[in-house]
Formats: C-alpha cells, structure tokens, sequence
C-alpha cells in the first residue's frame, strides 16, 4: 500500500496552528500594555502631557521632529528603557529586537501613520534605526498587504505605504 501523508501532514497543521495561536496569544498580551508606561509612570506621563500635543504639530523625520525627540531627553529615555518595541530599547537596536518586539513597533508605525493621516516615512525610519534593506522589504511588503485589504466604498485606499 502507498504512503498516505494525510496523518502526517494533518499534525504538522496541528502543530503549525498551535505556534501561530501561541505567537497571537502573546501579541495579544503585548497589544494589552502598549506604552502603559506613559499612564503608570509619573516622570513620563508629565513628560507626554507635555510633548504629546507639540510632536502633533510637527512633521513626522523632520529636523523639528528630531529636535522634540532630542529635547524630551532623559524622560524619552525612561519610555524608551520601559517597553522593548522600541530600538533604543537594546544596545544594538534593532537587531536586538525579538520577532514580538519587531511587530509590536510596526503597529506602533501604523497607529502614529493613521492619526497623523500620512503615511509611513520608511527612508527616515530605515536611517534612524539602521534597518536593512531585507527587513525594509519585508515591513513594506506588510503594509502593501495591508493596504490592499482596506477600502472605503469599494475604493482601495493606500494607508501605510509612501509612494513615489
């Protein structure tokens, strides 16, 4: 009698679904204390009460938007300490960074993107945080999947990916 894969190939699936369960379990966590930092934390939250409305009022990458970064300082800094989706978070930035932390900063991209109503800079985000072009590629590659899902009145709308 020949080889049926079937029992093999039906764990495997098993398997598969337990890890990708297993990985949303643990975003989903993650996504439950995103920057809870900045509410629980009094030197930060004074520090966001303070900035939060003047970073809205700046260009995301812009020289004005570095300089607020810059003088938010030690406080940033805090934020930065306290929650590991953020490259600052490791000595080595990014490549620091775990696959949970990677997806946590790119839905931390898009929410900014999606108040703000712009896209997402990745030239300036790709200098600032030394990201290769292989990851650049794939986060882009996200965001066009995203994109391409999302309409309004039937019409697709570009979300997330700077065009040329």
């Amino acid at each position: 009698m020949p080889y049926d894969c079937t029992k093999d190939v039906s764990y495997h699936i098993v398997l598969v679904q337990k890890w990708v369960l297993d990985f949303c379990y643990v975003m989903n966590g993650r996504a439950m204390i995103h920057d809870a930092s900045k509410l629980k934390d009094p030197r930060e939250k004074a520090l966001f009460d303070q900035w939060t409305p003047e970073l809205q009022t700046r260009s995301f990458g812009s020289p004005e938007y570095q300089e607020a970064l810059q003088q938010m300082g030690e406080g940033l800094k805090l934020h930065y300490a306290a929650n590991e989706h953020h490259p600052e978070h490791f000595k080595n930035g990014i490549d620091g960074m775990t696959l949970y932390n990677l997806v946590e900063m790119v839905c931390d991209w898009m929410a900014a993107a999606e108040k703000k109503g712009i896209p997402i800079d990745m030239d300036y985000l790709q200098e600032r945080f030394k990201i290769s072009p292989q990851l650049r590629s794939i986060i882009e590659n996200t965001f066009d999947e995203i994109d391409q899902g999302m309409t309004l009145n039937g019409v697709p709308v570009t979300n997330f990916r700077k065009r040329a």
